[in-house]
């Protein structure tokens, strides 16, 4: 059967399958199948499915997804979010714009620990919205806050995002951590910047509900000084471990995840949160998200064949030849594409999934494969708050009560403005993300 009538029907099988809410790692390994099997047969599916889809996730790289997601449990089980809220509180005491400038910050630290929007989102939901709203801003702001904050573990590092492009290219994890620093807090930036228009353009509307704020912030409840003195510790030593070991290649980003969960641990045991129902739930949710992980890996690997066996890549480079001359162009083009992709599709899914069709483009065009990955996860960033699968709007909607649809509608402007300016830059100084790794 010919190539190109090939791929027009797995392309249209998967935009069904995925319309009919199937899971996308279902979508993924049977769009794989039929494709290979309508490109070479069913002889190929025996050496296909046999060892390849353990081979594929039996990777000692990809260890660093349980280890970051681990760590993270524990130190959101700790109760170290909320005691580092409850100090931004009292930072930023009678000035109600800090806030939410804090937030945005306490939601990138919270992704260079966690490396999990969804996880993050959801503890912002949990805490920051209620101090927001009692200090003057509106639910969707105060949701769209949350949920932007919680987007930066796409490209704060450890981002998943970074290790799964670092997997699929074979590209020094260590090396993307370190080049998508500049990048993510030019991205948070962005958001503060933003944030504070919206809180600016609606701060006469909230003025009746300031009279409020004393006496509920006089209300709440007071953590001990040593607590906090602990959780401030602790959350430094976390962010230096990870980056200081990982820049000064102390140890690997694996290794890193490994000594992260161990002071996630100790962290939970100084703060007094260590029991069964601690372990129980940290373990849970670990082997919930990396075994998803996994599964998509799989998926994504039998895709990534029928892709190279179509030659898609190969007939791409061909069609846009035209603009090759022009990397800006094709990169433009690149990021619109991505951006559309991961409104509709989970970030980890996307990743495997286009790079496989990408990725000769990019060598095509002598562009940096790190400088790529970096720009990817920005894109993916953008793309946890925009509808309609913005996993962190959900994750604060759901926790929050607040309606996903009114956090969208302002979430989307973080995103496009972020997208312009962030990506933008990014494409005109390519330095933004390569330099700090070539200086290591």
């Amino acid at each position: 059967m010919d190539n190109l009538l090939v791929i027009g029907i797995i392309l249209a099988m998967m935009i069904v399958l995925l319309l009919a809410g199937l899971y996308i790692h279902s979508v993924l390994l049977a769009s794989g199948i039929i494709g290979l099997i309508l490109l070479e047969g069913f002889g190929i599916l025996p050496g296909l499915l046999g060892n390849e889809p353990f081979n594929r996730v039996a990777s000692y790289t990809l260890t660093t997804i349980p280890l970051f997601v681990l760590m993270a449990q524990f130190i959101l089980q700790s109760g170290l979010v909320q005691d580092i809220f409850y100090m931004v509180h009292k930072v930023s005491k009678g000035k109600n714009s800090l806030l939410g400038v804090l937030t945005l910050i306490i939601g990138g630290l919270l992704g260079a620990v966690s490396g999990s929007g969804t996880a993050t989102s959801a503890s912002l939901g949990q805490v920051a919205i209620p101090e927001l709203r009692k200090h003057g801003y509106s639910a969707p702001l105060a949701g769209a806050v949350a949920a932007s904050g919680g987007s930066l573990s796409g490209i704060i590092p450890p981002s998943i995002i970074l290790i799964l492009y670092g997997v699929a290219t074979e590209t020094p994890v260590g090396s993307l951590f370190v080049g998508a620093f500049i990048p993510g807090i030019l991205t948070m930036l962005v958001f503060i910047a933003v944030m504070l228009v919206y809180f600016q353009l609606g701060k006469k509307k909230q003025q009746a509900t300031q009279e409020e704020v004393t006496e509920d912030a006089a209300a709440e409840e007071k953590v001990p000084v040593l607590r906090l003195i602990i959780a401030s510790i602790i959350a430094v030593a976390i962010v230096f471990i990870i980056f200081g070991g990982i820049y000064s290649g102390v140890f690997t980003p694996t290794e890193a995840g490994a000594v992260g969960a161990f002071v996630g641990l100790i962290a939970a045991f100084l703060l007094g949160k260590v029991n069964f129902a601690f372990f129980k739930t940290s373990l849970i949710e670990t082997v919930k998200l990396t075994g998803m992980v996994m599964i998509i890996m799989i998926g994504a690997q039998i895709f990534g064949r029928f892709v190279s066996l179509s030659l898609l890549p190969r007939r791409l480079i061909e069609w846009i030849e035209p603009i090759m001359d022009t990397p800006a162009l094709v990169l433009i083009a690149i990021s619109i594409v991505l951006f559309i992709m991961f409104m509709f599709i989970e970030g980890a899914a996307v990743i495997l999934m286009s790079i496989p069709v990408l990725l000769p483009i990019i060598v095509e065009l002598q562009v940096d494969v790190l400088w790529f990955g970096v720009f990817v996860a920005v894109i993916c960033t953008i793309g946890l708050i925009t509808p309609p699968v913005g996993l962190s709007v959900y994750a604060v909607a759901g926790v929050s009560g607040i309606s996903s649809g009114s956090i969208f509608r302002l979430t989307t402007v973080f995103a496009l403005v972020a997208m312009v300016v962030v990506t933008g830059l990014m494409i005109a100084f390519p330095g933004l993300a390569t330099w700090l790794p070539n200086s290591m």
